[in-house]
């Protein structure tokens, strides 16, 4: 729309944003206001409403126009009604993870999902690609953080597993701890907790194996159980004496167990 002054003096209609967008600059007149144009009211009116919309319009944050191209561009760094609230900004490309490295990732992530790794075993992983060390040590701080690896926590696992599944002693179950890469000081620290009940666990094992060699002669049921408890952790003469004990209470008693 415009306004017409007898069809020789026009002012260009207002451009209103939408949907909160920058606002133009102020439009200019086409030919100067005669004198008598100064006097209408009608025109003094429109003109007023025009320059009122340029002072804030609709949706935007700009207060003024200014000459100043900088102000203008902190203006539109304002809330804009159109952008959600969560509204995020893009990352660096220097914070971006190389292909590299989320190859490396997604590689190790695989890894966790299938059985608990100790960080030196998930250091083995991370040497099948092409990282550096810093990089490689970044993704391995990144996993400890969010709690994929925990070398403490891995072994109280494998401690409890070999104490309550497997009814391993304390030698085989630090030998354990040392070939997954566990550091000594952790698998120590580990081990302490446990208590000193190996002949009660290496007893409990023996007594279940000796019911098989009720056909052996006792020299031989005492040779194949000793072995067992010994490939378990449990030497040297706490095998042999869990070994008798369990034989002398199998049936038969301390006169052995059954010939053939």
């Amino acid at each position: 729309m415009s306004i017409d002054d007898g069809g020789e003096h026009e002012t260009l209609a207002p451009v209103i944003p939408l949907f909160g967008g920058r606002v133009p600059q102020r439009p200019t007149r086409a030919t100067p206001v005669e004198d008598d144009a100064e006097d209408d009211p009608v025109l003094q009116a429109a003109f007023a409403a025009v320059d009122a919309m340029f002072e804030r319009a609709p949706g935007s944050r700009v207060t003024a126009v200014s000459d100043d191209p900088s102000a203008t561009d902190r203006a539109d760094l304002s809330w804009h009604p159109t952008w959600s609230a969560d509204r995020s900004h893009p990352k660096s490309d220097e914070s971006e993870a190389s292909p590299d490295t989320e190859a490396a990732e997604k590689a190790l992530l695989k890894k966790l999902r299938a059985r608990s790794l100790s960080v030196s075993e998930a250091r083995g992983v991370l040497r099948g690609f092409d990282l550096d060390a810093s990089s490689t040590e970044q993704v391995l701080a990144a996993m400890e953080e969010y709690g994929y690896l925990d070398d403490a926590a891995l072994a109280d696992q494998l401690i409890h597993a070999g104490v309550d599944r497997k009814a391993q002693g304390r030698q085989v179950i630090a030998q354990t701890l040392a070939k997954r890469g566990i550091p000594r000081d952790v698998a120590d620290a580990a081990l302490s907790s446990l208590p000193d009940d190996d002949f009660e666990r290496a007893l409990e094992f023996a007594r279940g194996k000796a019911r098989s060699l009720q056909s052996l002669d006792r020299d031989t049921a005492l040779r194949r159980l000793t072995g067992q408890l010994a490939r378990r952790g449990y030497g040297g003469s706490l095998a042999m004496s869990a070994a008798r004990a369990a034989l002398d209470e199998s049936p038969g008693g301390s006169s052995g167990v059954r010939f053939r």
